[in-house]
Protein backbone atom coordinates (compact mmCIF):
# COMPACT_ATOMS: atom_id res chain seq x y z
CA UNK A 1 0.00 0.00 0.00
CA UNK A 2 1.10 3.54 -0.75
CA UNK A 3 -0.35 6.95 0.00
CA UNK A 4 -2.22 9.01 -2.57
CA UNK A 5 -0.76 12.16 -4.08
CA UNK A 6 -3.31 14.96 -4.46
CA UNK A 7 -2.83 18.10 -6.53
CA UNK A 8 -5.21 20.62 -5.01
CA UNK A 9 -6.23 23.81 -6.80
CA UNK A 10 -6.96 26.34 -4.06
CA UNK A 11 -8.22 29.06 -6.40
CA UNK A 12 -7.09 32.64 -6.97
CA UNK A 13 -7.16 33.97 -3.40
CA UNK A 14 -10.58 34.00 -1.75
CA UNK A 15 -10.78 30.92 0.56
CA UNK A 16 -14.50 30.64 -0.23
CA UNK A 17 -13.61 29.78 -3.84
CA UNK A 18 -12.13 26.42 -2.83
CA UNK A 19 -14.29 23.52 -3.93
CA UNK A 20 -15.91 21.23 -1.36
CA UNK A 21 -13.69 18.43 -2.63
CA UNK A 22 -10.52 20.46 -2.17
CA UNK A 23 -11.50 21.47 1.37
CA UNK A 24 -12.32 17.86 2.31
CA UNK A 25 -9.06 16.41 1.01
CA UNK A 26 -6.98 19.13 2.66
CA UNK A 27 -8.75 18.44 5.95
CA UNK A 28 -8.19 14.68 5.70
CA UNK A 29 -4.59 14.57 4.42
CA UNK A 30 -1.89 13.99 7.05
CA UNK A 31 0.75 15.79 4.94
CA UNK A 32 0.31 19.19 3.29
CA UNK A 33 2.86 20.54 0.80
CA UNK A 34 2.80 23.96 -0.81
CA UNK A 35 5.00 26.34 -2.81
CA UNK A 36 6.50 29.44 -1.24
CA UNK A 37 9.02 32.10 -2.30
CA UNK A 38 12.62 31.91 -1.08
CA UNK A 39 11.62 34.14 1.82
CA UNK A 40 8.18 34.95 3.17
CA UNK A 41 4.86 33.18 3.44
CA UNK A 42 3.04 30.94 0.99
CA UNK A 43 -0.08 32.34 -0.68
CA UNK A 44 -1.53 28.88 -1.27
CA UNK A 45 -1.02 28.03 2.43
CA UNK A 46 -2.69 31.29 3.40
CA UNK A 47 -5.71 30.58 1.18
CA UNK A 48 -6.18 27.07 2.57
CA UNK A 49 -5.38 27.94 6.18
CA UNK A 50 -8.89 27.49 7.61
CA UNK A 51 -9.10 23.98 6.15
CA UNK A 52 -5.80 22.67 7.58
CA UNK A 53 -6.22 21.07 11.03
CA UNK A 54 -3.50 21.52 13.67
CA UNK A 55 -0.74 18.94 13.81
CA UNK A 56 -0.40 18.23 10.10
CA UNK A 57 3.06 17.59 8.66
CA UNK A 58 3.90 20.46 6.29
CA UNK A 59 6.41 20.56 3.44
CA UNK A 60 7.32 24.07 2.29
CA UNK A 61 8.48 23.99 -1.33
CA UNK A 62 10.80 26.99 -1.46
CA UNK A 63 11.25 28.20 -5.05
CA UNK A 64 12.51 31.55 -6.37
CA UNK A 65 9.95 33.40 -8.49
CA UNK A 66 12.42 34.59 -11.13
CA UNK A 67 12.73 32.32 -14.16
CA UNK A 68 16.25 30.99 -14.60
CA UNK A 69 17.48 32.01 -11.15
CA UNK A 70 17.70 28.48 -9.74
CA UNK A 71 18.24 24.90 -10.92
CA UNK A 72 14.54 23.98 -11.17
CA UNK A 73 15.15 20.27 -11.68
CA UNK A 74 17.22 20.01 -8.51
CA UNK A 75 14.64 21.92 -6.46
CA UNK A 76 11.68 19.82 -7.57
CA UNK A 77 13.70 16.61 -7.40
CA UNK A 78 14.47 17.35 -3.76
CA UNK A 79 10.87 18.06 -2.75
CA UNK A 80 9.51 15.22 -4.84
CA UNK A 81 11.83 12.96 -2.86
CA UNK A 82 10.44 14.26 0.44
CA UNK A 83 6.86 13.76 -0.75
CA UNK A 84 7.72 10.31 -2.07
CA UNK A 85 8.98 9.25 1.35
CA UNK A 86 5.62 10.07 2.94
CA UNK A 87 3.70 8.30 0.17
CA UNK A 88 5.83 5.18 0.64
CA UNK A 89 4.87 5.25 4.32
CA UNK A 90 1.19 5.16 3.31
CA UNK A 91 0.58 8.83 4.14
CA UNK A 92 -1.54 10.83 1.69
CA UNK A 93 0.01 14.12 0.57
CA UNK A 94 -2.04 17.12 -0.57
CA UNK A 95 0.03 19.53 -2.66
CA UNK A 96 -1.58 22.97 -2.73
CA UNK A 97 -1.45 25.10 -5.84
CA UNK A 98 -2.77 28.61 -6.49
CA UNK A 99 -5.50 28.69 -9.10
CA UNK A 100 -5.66 25.43 -11.05
CA UNK A 101 -2.88 22.80 -10.79
CA UNK A 102 -2.58 22.31 -14.55
CA UNK A 103 -2.80 25.96 -15.66
CA UNK A 104 0.71 27.31 -15.09
CA UNK A 105 0.50 25.48 -11.76
CA UNK A 106 3.61 24.48 -9.82
CA UNK A 107 2.05 21.10 -8.99
CA UNK A 108 2.68 19.84 -12.51
CA UNK A 109 6.42 19.54 -11.74
CA UNK A 110 5.67 17.24 -8.80
CA UNK A 111 3.09 15.39 -10.92
CA UNK A 112 5.62 14.67 -13.67
CA UNK A 113 8.04 13.21 -11.14
CA UNK A 114 5.70 11.07 -9.06
CA UNK A 115 2.47 10.25 -10.90
CA UNK A 116 3.90 7.14 -12.61
CA UNK A 117 4.72 5.56 -9.26
CA UNK A 118 1.89 6.69 -7.01
CA UNK A 119 -1.88 6.94 -7.23
CA UNK A 120 -2.51 10.57 -8.12
CA UNK A 121 -5.65 12.69 -8.15
CA UNK A 122 -5.88 16.25 -9.41
CA UNK A 123 -8.57 18.51 -7.98
CA UNK A 124 -9.19 21.45 -10.33
CA UNK A 125 -9.50 24.94 -8.91
CA UNK A 126 -11.00 28.26 -9.95
CA UNK A 127 -8.41 29.76 -12.30
CA UNK A 128 -7.09 33.30 -12.11
CA UNK A 129 -8.50 33.86 -15.60
CA UNK A 130 -12.04 33.23 -14.39
CA UNK A 131 -11.45 35.33 -11.29
CA UNK A 132 -10.05 38.28 -13.28
CA UNK A 133 -12.86 38.12 -15.81
CA UNK A 134 -15.44 38.14 -13.00
CA UNK A 135 -13.69 40.99 -11.16
CA UNK A 136 -13.60 43.10 -14.31
CA UNK A 137 -17.16 42.23 -15.33
CA UNK A 138 -15.84 41.16 -18.72
CA UNK A 139 -17.28 38.11 -20.51
CA UNK A 140 -14.34 36.52 -22.28
CA UNK A 141 -15.57 34.70 -25.39
CA UNK A 142 -18.75 33.51 -27.03
CA UNK A 143 -19.80 31.43 -30.05
CA UNK A 144 -16.82 30.96 -32.38
CA UNK A 145 -14.46 33.40 -30.68
CA UNK A 146 -11.07 32.21 -29.45
CA UNK A 147 -9.29 32.78 -26.15
CA UNK A 148 -5.50 32.97 -26.04
CA UNK A 149 -3.62 32.54 -22.75
CA UNK A 150 -0.01 33.73 -22.80
CA UNK A 151 2.68 34.68 -20.26
CA UNK A 152 4.00 38.22 -20.18
CA UNK A 153 7.50 36.75 -20.15
CA UNK A 154 7.43 36.31 -23.94
CA UNK A 155 9.53 38.62 -26.09
CA UNK A 156 8.02 41.83 -27.50
CA UNK A 157 7.73 40.55 -31.08
CA UNK A 158 6.23 37.24 -29.94
CA UNK A 159 3.58 39.10 -27.96
CA UNK A 160 2.78 41.26 -30.98
CA UNK A 161 2.38 38.24 -33.26
CA UNK A 162 0.20 36.20 -30.90
CA UNK A 163 -2.07 38.94 -29.58
CA UNK A 164 -2.77 40.21 -33.10
CA UNK A 165 -4.31 36.85 -34.07
CA UNK A 166 -6.69 36.24 -31.14
CA UNK A 167 -10.18 37.49 -30.30
CA UNK A 168 -9.56 37.66 -26.55
CA UNK A 169 -6.23 37.44 -24.74
CA UNK A 170 -5.42 36.74 -21.10
CA UNK A 171 -1.86 37.85 -20.37
CA UNK A 172 -0.58 36.29 -17.15
CA UNK A 173 2.52 36.75 -14.97
CA UNK A 174 2.65 40.51 -15.56
CA UNK A 175 5.00 41.56 -12.74
CA UNK A 176 8.05 43.42 -14.03
CA UNK A 177 6.85 42.97 -17.64
CA UNK A 178 4.03 45.53 -17.35
CA UNK A 179 5.70 48.27 -19.40
CA UNK A 180 6.59 45.84 -22.20
CA UNK A 181 3.07 44.41 -22.36
CA UNK A 182 1.45 47.84 -22.34
CA UNK A 183 3.76 48.95 -25.15
CA UNK A 184 2.69 45.90 -27.18
CA UNK A 185 -1.00 46.63 -26.62
CA UNK A 186 -0.48 50.28 -27.48
CA UNK A 187 1.30 49.29 -30.70
CA UNK A 188 -1.73 47.18 -31.62
CA UNK A 189 -4.11 50.03 -30.71
CA UNK A 190 -5.97 47.90 -28.19
CA UNK A 191 -5.55 49.96 -25.00
CA UNK A 192 -9.20 51.03 -24.98
CA UNK A 193 -10.34 47.42 -25.00
CA UNK A 194 -7.89 46.19 -22.37
CA UNK A 195 -8.28 45.83 -18.62
CA UNK A 196 -5.72 45.40 -15.82
CA UNK A 197 -6.56 43.24 -12.77
CA UNK A 198 -4.38 42.41 -9.78
CA UNK A 199 -5.01 40.14 -6.80
CA UNK A 200 -8.40 39.06 -8.17
CA UNK A 201 -10.85 37.89 -5.47
CA UNK A 202 -8.58 39.07 -2.64
CA UNK A 203 -9.27 41.95 -0.25
CA UNK A 204 -6.70 44.11 -2.06
CA UNK A 205 -8.14 43.43 -5.53
CA UNK A 206 -7.66 46.23 -8.06
CA UNK A 207 -9.26 46.66 -11.49
CA UNK A 208 -8.41 49.45 -13.94
CA UNK A 209 -8.95 50.18 -17.63
CA UNK A 210 -5.47 49.87 -19.11
CA UNK A 211 -5.64 53.29 -20.78
CA UNK A 212 -6.18 54.93 -17.35
CA UNK A 213 -2.83 53.75 -15.97
CA UNK A 214 0.15 56.07 -16.32
CA UNK A 215 2.73 54.27 -14.16
CA UNK A 216 2.46 50.88 -12.55
CA UNK A 217 4.58 48.52 -10.46
CA UNK A 218 2.62 45.33 -11.06
CA UNK A 219 2.75 42.33 -8.73
CA UNK A 220 3.30 38.82 -10.04
CA UNK A 221 -0.36 37.95 -9.46
CA UNK A 222 -1.77 40.36 -12.00
CA UNK A 223 -3.27 40.00 -15.45
CA UNK A 224 -4.22 42.05 -18.48
CA UNK A 225 -7.32 41.07 -20.45
CA UNK A 226 -7.63 42.19 -24.07
CA UNK A 227 -10.91 41.94 -25.99
CA UNK A 228 -11.29 42.85 -29.64
CA UNK A 229 -14.87 44.07 -29.44
CA UNK A 230 -15.26 44.70 -33.15
CA UNK A 231 -15.04 40.98 -33.99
Amino acid sequence: MKGTLYGIGVGPGDPELLTFQAARIINESPVIAYPAPETGNSLSRQIANKYIPPGRTEIIIRTPMEVGSFPANEVYNEYAGQISNHLMEERDVAVLCEGDPFLYGSFMYIFLRLSDNFRTEVVPGVSSIGACSAAAGWPLVSRNQTLLIIPATLKFDDLIERISKADTVAIMKIGKHFDKVRAVIKRLRLCESSCYVEHASMIDQKVFPLNSIREMVAPYFSMILVRKLDR
